[in-house]
């Protein structure tokens, strides 16, 4: 299935990405949100292509943010985090925050077996840390 179909199957995403059709500013958290999700299912050119449409992301704003999620390998981000993000921007990233299944990509996909390792690794790690 291409990645446009498999990402519109979540609200969040078709919302973001019917934004970034209209040309419109997500904000950097919506870009970010975005990009964390569809990495998983696009390649780095074409994540780049959806990035630039809008209009406050160039080239080089898009290639800077891949790069970095890329690198860092961060995984996609929870449910509360999307909605804590969303507070420090104009731009609505979850159109539907009212209703508790919307906004959880992980609801939505089935993400490589290695994002679930990471963050399972990364939960041990920081409750060896808090004892």
């Amino acid at each position: 299935m291409p990645a446009v179909e498999e990402l519109e199957k979540d609200e969040m995403m078709r919302h973001l990405m019917n934004a970034l059709e209209q040309g419109r500013d997500i904000g950097h958290y919506g870009r970010l949100v975005f990009a964390l999700g569809a990495r998983h299912f696009m390649s780095p050119d074409e994540l780049l292509q959806w990035l630039t449409k809008d209009r406050d992301c160039d080239e080089q704003k898009a290639r800077l943010l891949i790069t970095q999620v890329e690198q860092r390998n961060y995984n996609p981000p929870r449910r509360e985090r999307v909605l804590e993000w969303m507070e420090k921007q104009g731009f609505p990233i979850c159109p539907n925050p009212e209703d508790p299944d919307s906004c959880n990509l992980y609801k939505s996909f089935e993400f490589p077996h290695e994002v679930y390792e990471h963050i399972g690794s990364y939960r041990e790690q920081k409750a060896e840390s808090e004892s």
